[in-house]
């Protein structure tokens, strides 16, 4: 079994994290995870490129992604549960959905709760988007 687990950085998805270490013993065979967080692209700003340059970019959205990986691969490590970890870019819920494609996955695993509470409220949730659009299962932990 392959699960995408996404996490944020959030205090709420190291619980998500947590919830795994928990269970991962239920499994006939230990899953393979897919430790996934998505960072929104920067916006497209005139000479922006000029000024910071596409390695600029390329190295704030790895240093962001990997700033908010750290919490969850701590305690995966902790726990001896092995991981590939990704970083994307671009809109969370179909970034999630198709990187789980890309990969194969065969369920997600998501928390209901992040860091863009603001967000939930304007555009409806991640976890609810990921939820009613994907085609494999999707475990949400609250």
């Amino acid at each position: 079994m392959k699960i995408l687990l996404a996490v944020d950085g959030s205090k709420h998805s190291l619980t998500v994290v947590q919830f795994l270490i928990e269970h991962v013993s239920e499994y006939r065979e230990r899953p393979a995870v897919e430790l996934v967080t998505v960072h929104l692209p920067v916006p497209q700003v005139p000479g922006l490129g000029t000024v910071v340059g596409k390695a600029g970019v390329q190295r704030y959205y790895r240093e962001e992604g990997e700033e908010r990986l750290a919490p969850a691969k701590k305690k995966l490590d902790a726990a001896g549960v092995p991981y590939q970890a990704h970083i994307l870019i671009g809109q969370p819920a179909e970034a999630l959905l198709k990187h789980a494609k890309d990969t194969r996955c065969d369920m997600i695993l998501i928390g209901s709760h992040g860091m863009s509470e603001l967000g939930k409220a304007l555009l409806g949730s991640t976890a609810g988007k990921v939820l009613h659009s994907a085609t494999i299962p999707v475990l949400l932990v609250r």
